[in-house]
């Protein structure tokens, strides 16, 4: 079987950090178009590195759920034949031991420098006088993620695990953001069977074949063990 699993942010809400689009998210409280964007930075880089540093905090101070442990051990039993695709930029997934995440939307414990395209491991602030540690030069640092209007990484890719899926399952994801929310068309379209796991459902629920819904900690790892089995001494999922 090989699978393709995308995640959104319903699989980190239980570990403390926040979805996008739900009511009281953080798109409901912050204007992504005033933080989110490459104009926004180029506009206000102080107010965009502020909320890209509470962000990091709150990442920092976070631990892995037991969706992303029940993931990981799902990658240890399938190897090359899980595609663990995230929209997340948190890094919870390798934090619970998951051996390959190909993060779409870029990593927010990076940072890029828009001067010289180097990219650093990054656990602290940045600011608009911060140095890239690679050219020496202030100014051009930024959250290594992808904002509104850039391209997601690693399309060619994504694309051609989905031509490889027998089963494509969606994982704590809105069904409104794009490109993502149509890569369960594109699995349709292929005959690949599909499965989301969500509190509600989503923007997209009619292209899904089969749903189960409930907290990510609940449904994730009793999709993990209906695949390869229950972890040994765990209590069976309910």
């Amino acid at each position: 079987m090989r699978l393709f699993v995308l995640t959104g942010a319903g699989v980190s809400a239980e570990s403390g950090l926040g979805t996008f689009r739900d009511r009281g998210g953080i798109w409901a409280k912050f204007d992504p178009m005033r933080l989110a964007t490459p104009q926004a930075f180029a506009r206000d880089p102080a107010e965009v590195h502020a909320f890209y540093n509470l962000r990091r905090r709150n990442l920092l101070a976070a631990a892995p759920n037991a969706a992303h442990d029940a993931l990981a051990r799902l990658s240890a039993a399938l190897r090359s034949d899980l595609f663990l695709c995230t929209q997340n930029v948190d890094d919870l997934h390798e934090r619970a031991g998951a051996d390959t995440v190909h993060h779409m939307h870029g990593e927010l414990l990076n940072a890029r420098c828009l001067r010289c395209g180097a990219v650093h491991p990054w656990r602290e602030d940045l600011a608009t006088g911060t140095a890239c540690p690679a050219c020496h030069r202030a100014g051009g640092m930024r959250p290594d993620v992808v904002w509104f209007g850039e391209t997601p990484r690693g399309m060619d890719a994504i694309e051609t695990a989905l031509s490889r899926a027998d089963r494509f399952v969606a994982i704590g994801t809105s069904g409104a953001v794009y490109p993502a929310a149509g890569f369960v068309a594109a699995a349709r379209a292929r005959g690949i069977s599909t499965l989301e796991l969500n509190l509600a459902p989503p923007d997209n629920a009619r292209d899904f074949d089969d749903a189960l819904y409930g907290p990510a900690t609940v449904t994730v790892p009793r999709l993990v063990a209906s695949l390869i089995g229950p972890e040994p001494g765990a209590p069976e999922p309910r």
